[in-house]
């Protein structure tokens, strides 16, 4: 399982630990990833997801899944983001038609 974000693509990053002397260790830091299921609207129904706090926050401020997932680039969103997104499009477009 990656550790990466599914909604931003946040990652993992290394640098350093700093002593007080300044001795210098590689480090990682680990995103803050929560399993989370959020509701679509559009589909109604629940989407369990792997994503950072961070866009948990996001996504609420957004107002939800859909708006973050419509209002989100494809080159952030993991495959499986991707295929949300594709759907929750087509449903909109058909409750519009409609």
């Amino acid at each position: 399982m990656a550790r990466r974000c599914e909604l931003t693509g946040k990652g993992v990053m290394t640098g350093n630990n700093v002593s007080h002397a300044l001795n210098r260790t590689r480090r990682r830091f680990l995103p803050n990833l929560c399993d989370v299921t959020l509701i679509s609207e559009a589909l109604d129904r629940q989407v369990k997801l792997r994503i950072s706090a961070a866009a948990l926050r996001t996504v609420e401020h957004r107002g939800g899944l859909d708006a973050f997932l419509l209002k989100a680039k494809d080159e952030e969103l993991s495959p499986r983001a991707l295929g949300i997104k594709k759907e929750v499009r087509q449903a909109v477009v058909a409750a519009a038609a409609s």
